[in-house]
């Protein structure tokens, strides 16, 4: 059986490497050990940024409608509680750019759950 030389394979997977790598101060661009072990740490904490985005995201959006709510007297909890009694079914992200853009409607959202309790 003929032997299989990686040569092309090789410089095909370090320049794929390297180019991901641009931009890394020093030899973590240079060279490929290096750029390797940085491009590989980066990828896991982009993967596991991408998680987390979405509940720092969830978390202030909460922070906004409790803030709202308790300006409108009440808790946040008591708000959604009336919500869901009430049957209104919307987002968290869509409840709090109500509440920074358009504080009218939210109050009436507010007055809804007010009434379902």
């Amino acid at each position: 059986m003929a032997r299989i030389k990686v040569g092309v394979t090789a410089h095909r997977r370090h320049k794929h490497i390297l180019k991901l790598a641009k931009g890394y101060r020093g030899s973590k661009s240079k060279l490929f050990k290096k750029a390797n072990e940085t491009v590989m740490k980066g990828l896991s904490y982009a993967r596991r940024d991408r998680r987390t985005k979405k509940r720092v995201f969830r978390k202030l959006w909460i922070a906004r409608i409790n803030a709202a709510t308790r300006a409108n007297g009440m808790s946040y909890s008591r708000f959604i509680c009336g919500l869901t009694r009430a049957g209104v079914v919307m987002d968290r992200k869509v409840m709090s750019d109500m509440a920074i853009n358009d504080a009218a409607a939210f109050t009436k959202l507010v007055e809804t759950a007010k009434a379902a309790l």
